[in-house]
């Protein structure tokens, strides 16, 4: 076989050595669409149901706050403002969540849905920090005159050991939940679930996807 032919035996070869491995680039930038669509897709009925659930705890709670306002003791009536004006802020931002979900589009420019997604993941923190600055409420919505009056020493020291506690752990998590915890074992315990791993795992197959299309392009 003459040089000539082997050179171009060699360059056929080489041409489709490089048309697979170009055509294997686009089949993994595919599969890594489909996998961060099906992610973010996942993570609609559950915010969904959050929603549904959170209305409806909202206006029981309002319809309680009017129709108990003036007869009500002050402990139940802050309790429940305080509550309910954090629930309707997370609803607010997981309605915002759900458009953020919807707005991401995989053919866009990288960046643009790297922004969104961590959007999605910074709001997914404010979230959270919102809800847990309920927990102290939940000790002192029950607290009435009655209590005041005919309690004890004990009772009036229990009574204030648990309300501080939930105030100092409601606090410590609003100040400490924060990205650059997340290797902590607490961070990993409470975002753990359908809130937050599919954000952390779509935000990884973008940039695989950011290295595809600049090896691909």
């Amino acid at each position: 076989m003459q040089d000539t032919e082997l050179i171009n035996l060699w360059k056929s070869y080489d041409k489709k050595l490089e048309e697979n491995l170009l055509f294997n680039k686009k089949n993994a930038e595919q599969i890594t669409e489909l996998k961060v669509q099906s992610l973010l897709a996942s993570m609609r009925p559950t915010k969904i149901f959050t929603i549904i659930i959170g209305l409806v705890w909202v206006g029981f709670v309002d319809l309680l706050i009017i129709n108990l306002f003036l007869v009500a003791n002050p402990f139940f009536l802050i309790s429940a403002i305080i509550q309910v004006l954090l629930t309707k802020l997370a609803i607010g931002i997981y309605l915002y969540q759900l458009i953020l979900i919807h707005q991401v589009d995989i053919s866009e420019p990288i960046v643009e849905t790297q922004e969104k997604l961590a959007r999605l993941k910074s709001s997914t923190l404010w979230v959270t920090r919102f809800l847990f600055l309920q927990l102290p409420v939940w000790t002192t919505f029950y607290i009435n005159e009655s209590m005041l009056e005919n309690g004890n020493i004990f009772l009036f020291a229990l009574q204030l050991v648990v309300t501080l506690t939930l105030i100092f752990i409601a606090v410590w998590l609003f100040i400490n939940i924060k990205y650059e915890n997340r290797e902590k074992k607490w961070f990993q315990f409470l975002f753990s679930g359908s809130e937050w791993t599919p954000i952390i795992k779509s935000l990884e197959f973008i940039n695989d996807l950011k290295v595809f299309r600049n090896e691909t392009h």
